[in-house]
Parts: C-alpha cells; sequence; structure tokens
C-alpha cells in the first residue's frame, strides 16, 4: 500500500528546489536599482517615464529588483538540472525570487560580513572547471552566449554574491534554532498514522581497497624527473610551461598547475606543508601525496592565502603488477568467503585506503555522517557494486579507477541492510529528528518573512499581481 508524504516532506522538497533554482539563477543590477528607487520615490506620474525606466522590472523588495526575465532564468535552470517544470507555476518560482530579494536587502541592512575576495576565488574556480569541462575562454563564452569574459565573470560574480547574502541571512535567522527529544516526539506523534513516511532500503557498507604499488625503479625514474623539471626551472624556464607539458593533474594542468589555497582547504596535508613552507619563487624538492609525487612553487602570497603552481607525476604500475596485485585481491576475498578471515579484520590486515582500515572499511556516508545509506539516493556505480548484496555476502574483486587514473582493486560487502518500513520513532529517530528540525526551522524561516515583509518596501506589477502566494506579499 502506498502511502501519502507528509505535507512536511512536501513543503521541504517545494522550498529546497525553489531554493536552488533562485540562487542559481539571481543577478543584481545596481543600477537599475537605483533607476526604479528614484522614479518611485519621485511619484513621477509620467506612464512614458515610469515605462522606459522600470521596463521589465515586474517587483522591486527593499534595494532589489526582480526582472521578468529572472523568471525565465530560473525555469530554464529547472530543466537544464533535469527537474520538471511542470507542477511549478510561475507565480512559485517568482516567490521564491521575492525570498531572496528579501534576505539580500536586510543582508545588507544588518551588515553582514560578505568576502568579496572568497566570491572572486570561487569565479575563477568555476572558470577553471568549465575550462575542464568545455575547453577554451572563446568556447565557454560561446556555450554561455556571452559577449566577453568580464561581463560573465561579472555576472557570476553577481550571482554569487546573491548566494552568499541569502545564505548568510539564513543562517543568521536559523543560527540559534534546535530540536528537543520532546519536540521530537511531539512531531512524530502529530503525523497520523497513515501519512507516516516510508523509510527507504537502507544498508551499510564496508569495503577493502587495494592499490597495486609501482616498483621502487619506477618511483625513482618520476623523482628524477621531476628533479629535472625543477633544475630547469631555477636555471630560467617556465614552471607554468612545465605544468601544461607534463603535469597528470587535470584539474590545474591548463591553467599552468596554479591553485590559490588557504591551510584549511581539503588538499592533502603533505601539499600544504610543503607549499606553506616556501617563499615567493621557491620551488619544492619532489614529496609525495595520496595522488603521486609533486613539485611545487608558490606565486603569491595573499594574507592567509596563496597562489601556487604544482606538477603531479604518478608512477606507473605495470600489467605484470596489476595482474600480482589483482590475483592478491581474489586471496583475501577467499579467506574471507571460507571464513578463515572476518571481513572486519582482513579489512584492517590489507586495506590500503587510510580513512577505513581501522574502522574494519565501515564507509560513512558524507551527507548524513552516519553510517546507513540510502540505496536508492546512493553514487549509480556504488549502487551497481552493492544493490544486489544480501546482507554479509561479500563482492567479487571490482576493478575501479582513481580520479587521476590509477587501478586499484576493491572488496565490497553489506554489513547490514535495512528493509524499505512505515518510519518508527525508535528506530528512526535521526532521521525524524531532522524532518522534526526541518519543519521548525521552515516556521521561524515564514516568522521571520512576515515580520520583515511588513517592515521592507515592496511593490509588485503585472502580471504577478494576482498571483496566490504564500507569504503576503502584496500586504492585504
Amino acid at each position: 500500500m502506498q502511502r501519502k508524504q507528509t505535507n512536511l516532506l512536501f513543503l521541504k522538497n517545494k522550498f529546497l528546489l525553489l531554493s536552488i533554482s533562485v540562487l542559481a539563477s539571481v543577478i543584481v543590477n545596481a543600477q537599475e536599482v537605483v533607476a526604479v528607487k528614484d522614479t518611485l520615490s519621485k511619484k513621477d506620474n509620467s506612464t512614458k517615464t515610469m515605462r522606459r525606466l522600470v521596463d521589465g522590472v515586474v517587483a522591486v523588495v527593499g534595494d532589489f529588483t526582480v526582472l521578468d526575465s529572472d523568471v525565465d532564468k530560473s525555469i530554464l535552470d529547472l530543466k537544464n538540472q533535469g527537474i520538471p517544470v511542470s507542477d511549478i507555476s510561475r507565480c512559485e518560482i517568482m516567490g521564491g525570487l521575492l525570498e531572496n530579494k528579501l534576505y539580500n536587502h536586510h543582508a545588507i541592512q544588518d551588515s553582514l560580513p560578505v568576502s568579496n575576495k572568497q566570491i572572486d576565488q570561487q569565479v575563477s574556480q568555476q572558470i577553471d572547471y568549465m575550462k575542464q569541462q568545455i575547453g577554451t575562454e572563446e568556447e565557454i563564452l560561446k556555450f554561455y552566449r556571452k559577449e566577453t569574459m568580464a561581463d560573465f565573470k561579472r555576472e557570476l560574480f553577481d550571482i554569487g554574491k546573491s548566494q552568499a547574502l541569502s545564505s548568510s541571512m539564513q543562517q543568521k535567522v536559523l543560527e540559534n534554532v534546535t530540536i528537543t527529544p520532546d519536540e521530537t516526539k511531539q512531531f512524530f506523534k502529530s503525523i497520523p498514522e497513515e501519512d507516516r513516511p516510508i523509510i527507504n532500503t537502507e544498508v551499510e557498507i564496508s569495503q577493502i581497497v587495494i592499490k597495486p604499488k609501482p616498483t621502487d625503479k619506477e618511483i625513482q625514474r618520476v623523482i628524477d624527473r621531476l628533479n629535472k623539471f625543477r633544475d630547469d626551472v631555477l636555471n630560467g624556464s617556465s614552471f607554468a610551461t612545465k605544468a601544461v607539458l607534463y603535469s597528470q593533474d587535470p584539474g590545474s594542468r591548463a591553467n599552468g598547475g596554479k591553485y590559490v589555497i588557504s591551510r584549511k582547504d581539503p588538499f592533502a596535508k603533505e601539499f600544504k606543508d610543503a607549499a606553506f613552507s616556501l617563499q615567493v619563487g621557491e620551488v619544492s624538492k619532489p614529496f609525495k601525496t595520496d595522488f603521486g609525487y609533486h613539485i611545487v612553487t608558490v606565486d603569491k602570497i595573499m594574507g592567509q592565502k596563496i597562489q601556487v603552481r604544482h606538477v603531479l607525476l604518478i608512477p606507473e604500475v605495470s600489467s605484470k603488477e596489476l595482474k600480482e596485485f589483482k590475483a592478491h585481491a581474489e586471496e583475501v576475498r577467499e579467506k574471507i568467503a571460507n571464513g578463515e578471515i572476518s571481513f572486519e579484520d582482513a579489512a584492517k590486515t590489507y586495506s590500503d585506503e587510510k580513512e577505513t582500515k581501522s574502522d574494519g572499511g565501515i564507509l560513512i556516508n558524507p551527507v548524513t555522517t552516519d553510517k546507513r545509506f540510502e540505496l536508492t539516493k546512493i553514487d549509480p556505480i556504488l549502487y551497481g557494486q552493492v544493490a544486489n548484496l544480501e546482507e554479509g555476502e561479500v563482492s567479487n574483486v571490482i576493478t575501479d579507477q582513481e580520479r587521476t587514473g590509477g587501478t586499484f582493486f576493491k572488496i565490497m560487502t553489506v554489513t547490514k541492510k535495512y528493509p524499505e518500513h512505515v518510519a518508527d520513532f525508535a528506530k528512526d529517530y535521526t532521521k525524524i529528528k531532522e524532518l522534526a528540525l526541518n519543519k521548525k526551522q521552515l516556521n521561524v524561516i515564514k516568522d521571520w518573512q512576515d515580520e520583515k515583509i511588513l517592515d521592507t518596501y515592496v511593490k509588485i506589477n503585472p502580471p504577478y499581481l494576482d498571483c496566490q502566494y504564500s507569504n503576503n506579499w502584496l500586504k492585504n
């Protein structure tokens, strides 16, 4: 029997859906805002003047405008994400845009800190990613139908600034919102039994990773090559050119090996230690990370951040060595299947994955930070590897590839399976608590919006005056 989803789940999904679209497509136009505000404040009765100044403006919220084209962009963005738009009206999109402008306006009123440097860095990272996916700057401009890269970067900056302002304001509104066990229990009791949500099948997964290792001779060959690059650079060669020609890091090769990093960024510890030990212009000696062997240089020191360039070389593993390591993986699997060793002990003994080895190979869900994975929501590749495993069953040896292209071998098992079931307070407390907190947060956001709408200048123009908004934007 199919159960209905709770109103909370519906509201949560719809809220997130609109937020994604809004934050991805809104662009602030300061000159247009000034023109609209000046016109409105003067109460100019000239229809011609008003039409000329606010052409395309369908709403004003505080210091920000909404254009009819913003609604079009939001719909297009949803389509590009593969999200069906047939059930989402223009009025609903407009409501989300108005909320975003309200957050932006009051974030500025409250002087919430937003780092322009951080947004600039995000834009640079976006452009670098686009270069990897699309190609040259000319190809990027053609793909996105933009005239110049400067205009495109300004547009990306405005989008990033809007996202940062909105996020900062929402975080401030929700920073003290917590949920107690009693509130969680009352929330669960308030859901009629026939409307309690279905918890999809979940699994706990463990894995053993066996990484083929290159020979000492191959490692020395790579180190010698990096030392040669280093000598060339110290004698006047371009480090950026070396990176473009030889680096095996796909994320920075096209950009001359360049990254802007801080000590808090998620780079390998060895990489950060080497980079932050250098002065501008110095070149490190070769060093090892989990990705391979590097040399790195510092181009600029920018406060807490530094601009670096690096060359990554990955020692090759021969086909003979690959066969030997796969045979080793097969032996480990056979020992587990025959009961000679438990999966947990095998992981602690044989696995080359540092993050899971000491815990017996247990994987942690990066979204929920617990051990359970909802089967229908996990990565498609991981799904294909574990979907047909019964609890306690061991997979065949799986051949996989690292981001850098290196081959490794995996053995997987489902340590525990939780079949699909109606939400149970005791068994599913963590999920129920999350839903209860989401509902409380939505209520707090709604109360904040209701209060701020009354205190903020809001002007909505046709054709959006006839919309049935969930908020009192029309101040009826």
